[in-house]
């Protein structure tokens, strides 16, 4: 089972630095995150229904338990390490990718974090986020 860890962010800085200026800066978020620098980013999706915001991510070679999801306002955060295989030769090409990832994703809209549900089958981890709708107030007499 994957564990999700929220957090709430009601302050959040309006200096965040987005994703786009992250790659093109790499390492400008080591101070953010407490992650060294050589975490690598595995591919990521995400989109969105009427009523759900789905992530999915690429990232075969895992167990569930290897997972570290986190939610903190709108920014959802997966994190883990992949070993790497304990059969290392001199290679000839190498371009999967071991050892320390993160991944983060800027929600599109609040979501209801209680009902969050995520599977890891076949090589992805596929969350599923309900979104949060306004609720209307009723004024009583």
């Amino acid at each position: 089972m994957v564990e999700l860890i929220l957090k709430t962010d009601p302050l959040r800085p309006g200096w965040f630095i987005s994703e786009e200026v992250q790659s093109l800066t790499p390492g400008a978020n080591r101070w953010r995150n407490g992650i060294r620098s050589h975490a690598w980013r595995p591919p990521t999706d995400v989109y969105e229904t009427e009523e759900v915001i789905v992530v999915r991510v690429e990232i075969g070679g895992m167990q569930e338990e290897d997972f570290a999801i986190s939610l903190a306002g709108r920014l959802l955060t997966i994190r883990g390490q992949r070993p790497d295989l304990p059969e290392r030769r001199a290679y000839h090409q190498m371009e999967i990718f071991f050892g320390e990832f993160l991944s983060e994703v800027e929600l599109p809209g609040p979501v209801v974090a209680e009902s969050i549900t995520a599977e890891y089958q076949a090589g992805f981890l596929r969350l599923v986020l309900p979104k949060d709708r306004p609720k209307r107030i009723q004024i009583s007499d």
